[in-house]
């Protein structure tokens, strides 16, 4: 539900309003303000929430923030986050910057930071969490309760426990709620989970999320070349990684690159930059349909009828090409699909293509019959038909071939497909019509 905005231009009615919010609408209420207003409201949090409310903003809001901020607050909100939270705003500042938080930082911390950054960009090991708690087999439930309590504060996933040997081999994990569920001389090996789900950690961190979100993980453990434990992804990063490649995907599939920050904290400018080479792409593209009609001109001026049925033919295909896109995006998305089902999907699509173009020419075969005569309803009626079949093909094949050739899929969906289906469709459209009428 809505909240009423913070009252920034009031200081006491400001701190008594942020004492009573959750930290969320805090963070959410923030991430609307301005950076010089965020910074103020930020400066009354109380020291307890300031870093959970921190911790909750986006990258970019972050690191407006800190600019707006004193060195000893920046130090201090910096030291205190969690791991994988710093490498991920790190990843957004400048290095100059970058390189001058990190010596503010304590060595341990230095140290986690820096094996964070060591790894591939998008990799598993850049969203881990470097401080768990692990479990040795020999270990009684007992102990490893007690070793839970004494470490919990500072390590992030408490309720799956990698167990490993004295080497940190991963030998298998143990939730938190079968260890005290277990009688206390029982061992850890005992009711340990053997075949447990491990990720390398230079996995793509969208197949890791995948793997969190398919198998209905909490965390799942990293491993590195030699299956030594070297951190924990938890469901929470998962979420958060999932959300943000959606976002990449609905933004391209819109025919926009993504803006890589909240849209208020993007300008006029960059929100412009973003869609203008699509724009042009697609400009360019769509002069295959003007090639098109030019080729038929005489046709056209034949039989003029003609002219008035195009938008309905080329905004058909395009939409039944752009579902067809979106379905299969969506499925190899969640693996549903893979690039080996390239031709069971191509074939299903253009069934169901067929089945759409059938039951859209029925429908308008008597209106377009009574308006405009027999030969223009069975040119529409057969149009319809081939269109629908044909840019459901298109629609399935394009993402994956794309998948195939190592291109987002999404970068080739419902746009371009629109665009080709629109040239492909009117080709279709005038040759029936030459063919039915004879010219």
């Amino acid at each position: 539900m809505p909240q009423n905005p913070l009252p920034i231009t009031d200081l006491k009615s400001l701190r008594d309003e942020l004492q009573e919010r959750p930290p969320l609408e805090i963070a959410d209420e923030l991430a609307r303000l301005a950076p010089a207003e965020r910074a103020k409201a930020f400066r009354l949090l109380a020291k307890d929430s300031a870093l959970e409310v921190f911790q909750l903003l986006d990258a970019t809001h972050q690191e407006e923030l800190l600019s707006g901020l004193r060195d000893e607050q920046v130090l201090r909100l910096v030291e205190e986050m969690d791991a994988d939270d710093r490498a991920r705003l790190f990843d957004e500042m400048p290095a100059t910057v970058v390189r001058k938080l990190q010596d503010g930082l304590s060595p341990r911390e230095r140290r986690l930071t820096a094996m964070l950054l060591g790894y591939p960009d998008e990799s598993a090991g850049r969203i881990m969490s470097p401080k768990f708690i692990r479990l040795i087999p020999e270990m009684t439930v007992e102990d490893a309760l007690a070793r839970v309590r004494r470490r919990a504060e500072d390590a992030e996933p408490v309720y799956t426990l990698p167990v490993t040997d004295d080497e940190l081999r991963l030998l298998g994990t143990i939730e938190l709620r079968d260890l005290l569920l277990a009688e206390p001389q029982v061992t850890v090996g005992e009711i340990m989970s053997g075949a447990t789900h491990a990720v390398g950690a230079d996995e793509d961190q969208e197949d890791v999320a995948r793997i969190i979100q398919g198998a209905d993980l909490l965390a799942v453990p990293v491993v590195d070349s030699e299956n030594r434990l070297v951190g924990m992804v938890t469901v929470d990063d998962a979420m958060d990684v999932l959300g943000a490649e959606t976002g990449e995907d609905l933004a391209r599939t819109g025919a926009s690159e993504p803006l890589g920050r909240p849209y208020f904290s993007a300008s006029v400018f960059h929100l412009a930059r973003s869609r203008a080479v699509w724009l042009l792409m697609l400009a360019v593209a769509a002069t295959l349909t003007v090639n098109v009609l030019s080729a038929f001109e005489h046709t056209l001026e034949q039989v003029v009828t003609l002219a008035l049925f195009i938008p309905l033919l080329i905004g058909t295909g395009g939409n039944a090409g752009a579902q067809s896109a979106t379905t299969v995006v969506r499925s190899m998305a969640l693996d549903d699909i893979r690039p080996e089902d390239v031709l069971r999907v191509v074939l299903r699509e253009a069934r169901v293509g067929f089945l759409l173009g059938t039951l859209l020419a029925a429908l308008s075969l008597v209106p377009v019959w009574l308006f405009a005569g027999d030969s223009l309803a069975a040119i529409i009626a057969l149009s319809l038909i081939t269109v629908c079949t044909l840019a459901s093909f298109v629609g399935s094949l394009m993402p994956l071939l794309a998948r195939r050739f190592g291109v987002d899929p999404a970068v080739v969906s419902a746009p371009f497909v629109t665009t080709i289906v629109d040239a492909s469709g009117l080709l279709v459209y005038f040759l029936i019509a030459r063919a039915v009428l004879g010219l």
